[in-house]
């Protein structure tokens, strides 16, 4: 029983013994949870996933084995609407069509317009260019096209809205997966400051030997470890536009995990703002005030912030612009108090430098950062390592 689910969890990588399948099989026996694929997959992950760091691939593994076994036991409430969600007529527009499709303007246009329709409409729309609804060229609901407007359900396609109406689940990077190239940990360790700390408990090979030819017996000496002292805060951008991107951090990230001793890793969307999180799961429910951050760590740690840049010039610029929340004070305050905490700082970009210019939201940041942008590339990761090595 599940012989094929054990049997792609250590592809996977990770460590189901006979011993963890008993324990399942046993478990299930004495029904020790409700008989429903949730309370399934709670309790797998936890007789498996002895790391947190490999709760993604259970997932993956999870979802693949168990495809379908969920069927309508899902509770009613992790469900948005139907009517949000059953783009029945995506538009194909023509340029000359799009070209005519006109933005509404500032933010505050926006946010104004919106608040007008949900109070005047009464029913579901589609394919149309004023109300809520799906397709057509309305600045407000999902599978349409239009330069600048609210989603509101529904998947991204162009990629231009200014605020997305939807919960989101983002997923924790993975920091055990194997790097494509060993490239990537050398040009990270342009940064690294040696010391000797913690416990003597690593032999001393020319302390002994010299040690044992004065005493005339083996005199074994030990010395601490030597390891990284660089202390690194790093900050990575999840979900959205950062999606098509994420194998590629995810590679940055395990190098940086295996590199640095002293880390500190943060999530945040788009912009760091008052807050950030660690565990994309709990995102919601478990945020770190950003002021606590600055507090917490002293200047003589570095800090690299990885992220697209692609986002509203509105979450920057303007307080409440950001797609997610209310933000009281816009992302470039935030950036600001950062940067003047930890003058080592750095801005990784995985888009490639060439399309940095088309988009604003880059550019402000650039700004921002005092151009301390640099390519997630090996030429850009050096580039940046050198940067952080100057002393401030």
């Amino acid at each position: 029983m599940f012989h094929g689910f054990i049997d792609a969890l250590r592809a996977a990588g990770i460590q189901a013994s006979l011993k963890e399948h008993l324990i399942l099989l046993e478990a299930l026996e004495q029904d020790v949870i409700d008989r429903t694929p949730e309370q399934f997959y709670f309790l797998a992950r936890a007789t498996f996933v002895k790391d947190e760091g490999l709760i993604d691939r259970f997932d993956q593994v999870f979802a693949r084995i168990f495809r379908g076994a969920a069927g309508s036991t899902l509770p009613p409430e992790a469900e948005l609407p139907e009517e949000w969600l059953r783009a029945v007529a995506e538009a194909f527009l023509t340029p000359e069509e799009m070209a005519r499709v006109k933005a509404l303007g500032s933010w505050d246009e926006i946010m104004d317009t919106l608040r007008q329709r949900l109070a005047e409409q009464q029913e579901r729309h589609e394919g149309g260019s004023k109300w809520i609804g799906t397709g057509g060229t309305s600045p407000f609901g999902n599978g349409g096209y239009n330069p600048e407007g609210v989603r509101i359900g529904g998947e991204g396609i162009q990629g231009r809205a200014v605020k997305v109406w939807e919960a989101r689940e983002f997923r924790n990077l993975d920091n055990s997966r194997e790097l494509g190239t060993r490239n990537i940990k050398l040009a990270l360790r342009r940064l690294r400051r040696f010391a000797r700390e913690g416990a003597a408990e690593e032999l001393d090979l020319d302390a002994t030997i010299s040690g044992t030819a004065r005493q005339g017996w083996l005199d074994v000496r030990l010395r601490p470890e030597r390891h990284n002292a660089v202390k690194l805060i790093l900050m990575l951008d999840v979900g959205g536009s950062m999606d098509p991107h994420i194998r590629l951090v995810e590679e940055l990230f395990s190098a940086a995990t295996s590199e640095f001793k002293h880390l500190e890793f943060y999530y945040f969307h788009n912009c760091p703002y008052e807050s950030v999180w660690k565990d994309n799961r709990r995102r919601t429910s478990e945020r770190i005030p950003t002021l606590e951050l600055l507090h917490r760590f002293g200047p003589d740690h570095k800090l690299v912030l990885v992220g697209d840049a692609a986002m509203s010039p509105y979450e920057l610029t303007h307080p409440g612009g950001s797609v997610e929340h209310f933000n009281e004070e816009a992302g470039i305050t935030w950036l600001g108090r950062l940067t003047g905490m930890w003058k080592s700082a750095a801005w990784i970009n995985p888009v490639a430098e060439e399309h940095w210019g088309y988009s604003h939201s880059t550019r402000l940041i650039r700004d921002a950062m005092r151009d301390r942008m640099y390519p997630l590339t090996l030429a850009g990761l050096d580039d940046a390592m050198r940067e952080l090595s100057r002393r401030k």
